[in-house]
């Protein structure tokens, strides 16, 4: 698998995402898998907020959140099935502002997917939308995917024998995440200036349609629920 960091100028909000993603493409070919950091995706859709007070964020996070905790450090909140911190909710890169997350960021996977499809006359092509998270007792970031197209996003070995001849009864690799964590290192978190990475030779299999449920987990079946169970159900 080889990763191609796209170095570009700075996004404005309110400029058309395909035509500043085909500014710096240099081609793309049957299998690849774009990532495109899901901030610009937002700045494209306008999804931001004037940063006035604390007070007018802590609403904010909490109208874009399912579930919200306030911690040392920041909200814990869930979004989209997903643990995040502050609803995605970002001040770094941002000129002043707070962006959000993208509205349906799978559908707009899928859109920049046929665009794309289209203007490069491919046949095989994923899309994903990455953002940053942190880890339960792990210092840093690592990248994830918000939304994605194109691609199954886990790759099941329930059923399948090991080395050994062993069943195995709970393996599943989450390919999306695999791809967005590897992608964002490339990107950076900081002034890089890298909001797209060109995937290419990636394993992965392609599907015209994608489960959007695929990757989701219900709390009751989650194996983190000993720690934070209690806390979701009562917040």
């Amino acid at each position: 698998m080889n990763i191609l960091p796209l170095k570009t100028r700075i996004f404005r909000e309110g400029e058309d995402l395909l035509d500043f993603i085909v500014e710096y493409l240099p081609s793309l070919q049957d299998g690849d898998v774009l990532a495109v950091t899901s901030k610009i995706v937002a700045l494209a859709e306008g999804r931001t907020a004037e940063l006035s007070d604390q007070v007018t964020k802590e609403m904010l996070i909490r109208s874009e959140s399912e579930m919200a905790l306030q911690t040392k450090y920041t909200w814990l909140t869930v979004k989209d099935g997903m643990v995040m911190a502050s609803a995605g909710i970002d001040e770094s890169n941002a000129d002043g502002k707070l962006i959000l997350l993208p509205v349906d960021s799978y559908a707009t996977a899928e859109a920049l997917r046929g665009r794309l499809m289209e203007r490069f006359s491919l046949s095989r092509l994923g899309v994903l939308l990455t953002d940053s998270r942190t880890l339960p007792l792990r210092a840093g970031v690592i990248g994830v995917s918000v939304g994605h197209a194109g691609f199954r996003a886990v790759r099941n070995y329930i059923g399948k024998p090991d080395i050994f001849g062993r069943q195995m009864t709970m393996s599943r690799t989450d390919v999306v995440d695999s791809l967005a964590a590897a992608a964002v290192l490339e990107m950076g978190e900081g002034a890089e200036q890298i909001p797209l990475a060109l995937i290419r030779d990636a394993t992965v299999e392609f599907v015209d349609v994608v489960d959007r449920n695929e990757l989701k987990i219900d709390l009751e079946d989650d194996m983190y629920l000993p720690l934070f169970g209690n806390i979701f159900r009562g917040s």
